[in-house]
């Protein structure tokens, strides 16, 4: 009955408060306006974050391992709060990118790290370093990635699904029930952003919130004995949003559209993985059951390779990386006809 509630009351949680939050935010004005790379058509409230934490908080505190969650708990309502605040009066990319890193920073304290270089010398900093660029990276990842009805609330339901598997079968229970937890939040949340009227979106708190938990979930977790399988793990579970913040900044830079890192996190543009999807024709709903698949397929890869030698994580993510070129292949070529026909137009 217990795990039941565990489970039961963030989905609640989350799903009864979205109303509310609803009412609020549109009385304070904290909507997301339609206008350049926005594809919605009327203003949408944007506080789903606020119902993403707290659905959390209520099924962490059900728990009897709450103490295990606190550094999680505190370092990812710096990340609403700063998220929040951007959503209402908008930050700087710099501000932005400051809490980050102090938030970060308080989940490698607590000893949630990447552990790759063990020289005691200059191994250490090497691998704090990584774990900065691995959790801020996940973050604004999954904050690029909201930018269609169900995507990123969705895709985090089934990366959080495989990380369960997972965790499950190797007896982490407290990271499994996390993964669990945040996936019931997610599905509480899912019913109001497919709606067209009374619609909430996540908002910049809810999906860097979303993106910090996976990441830090990806941290904490032990994936396998052997160091490269460890980590081929969360880069396969995770490969949609990496593959999107990997091809969208190579694109931008080839472009010159962004110099720097303060640019890269302030620049907006209907460039992302789901917004060429649906420009190649296969519409808002179609890209997203179209990620939807190409998660599942990389979160069975992962699974496959969690009892595997290292030689067998090298041919999932060759083959994964295939899959991912055929897609920017497409997504290219697609661009340069849509670009050809639109100066034919023209002329």
């Amino acid at each position: 009955m217990r795990l039941i509630l565990i489970f039961l009351v963030p989905f609640l949680v989350t799903f009864c408060s979205i109303p509310l939050l609803r009412i609020i935010a549109i009385k304070l004005n904290i909507l997301d306006i339609p206008g350049g790379r926005k594809i919605h058509e009327t203003p949408t409230p944007l506080l789903g974050g606020v119902a993403i934490y707290f659905g959390l908080l209520s099924g962490l505190l059900l728990t009897n391992r709450f103490s295990f969650y606190i550094p999680l708990v505190t370092s990812a309502l710096l990340i609403l709060v700063i998220g929040v605040i951007d959503d209402i009066r908008g930050l700087s990319a710099r501000i932005r990118l400051f809490f980050q890193f102090i938030a970060s920073l308080m989940i490698i304290s607590s000893g949630w790290s990447i552990t790759v270089f063990h020289n005691k010398i200059w191994g250490s900093s090497i691998n704090i370093i990584v774990t900065l660029i691995w959790i801020i990276g996940i973050t604004n990842s999954y904050n690029y990635l909201d930018g269609l009805d169900g995507l990123a609330a969705g895709s985090a339901v089934i990366n959080l699904f495989f990380f369960g598997i997972i965790l499950f079968f190797t007896n982490q229970k407290e990271l499994g029930l996390l993964s669990v937890i945040l996936g019931f939040v997610c599905m509480g949340f899912l019913p109001y952003n497919f709606r067209k009227y009374r619609k909430m979106f996540l908002g910049d708190a809810g999906s860097t919130v979303l993106g910090f938990c996976l990441a830090s979930i990806a941290l904490g977790g032990y994936w396998a004995e052997d160091s490269f399988v460890k980590i081929s793990i969360p880069i396969l579970i995770l490969g949609v949003p990496i593959f999107d913040m990997i091809f969208t900044t190579v694109m931008r830079t080839r472009e010159g559209k962004i110099k720097s890192i303060p640019e890269w996190l302030k620049y907006a543009g209907k460039d992302h993985f789901h917004h060429y999807l649906v420009d190649l024709g296969l519409g808002g709903v179609g890209s997203v059951i179209f990620i939807y698949f190409v998660s599942c397929s990389l979160g069975i890869g992962a699974i496959l390779i969690s009892n595997g030698k290292p030689i067998e994580a090298i041919l999932t993510l060759i083959q994964s990386g295939i899959i991912f070129g055929m897609i920017a292949v497409l997504i290219v070529a697609g661009k340069r006809h849509h670009n050809a026909g639109h100066k034919e137009e023209i002329l």
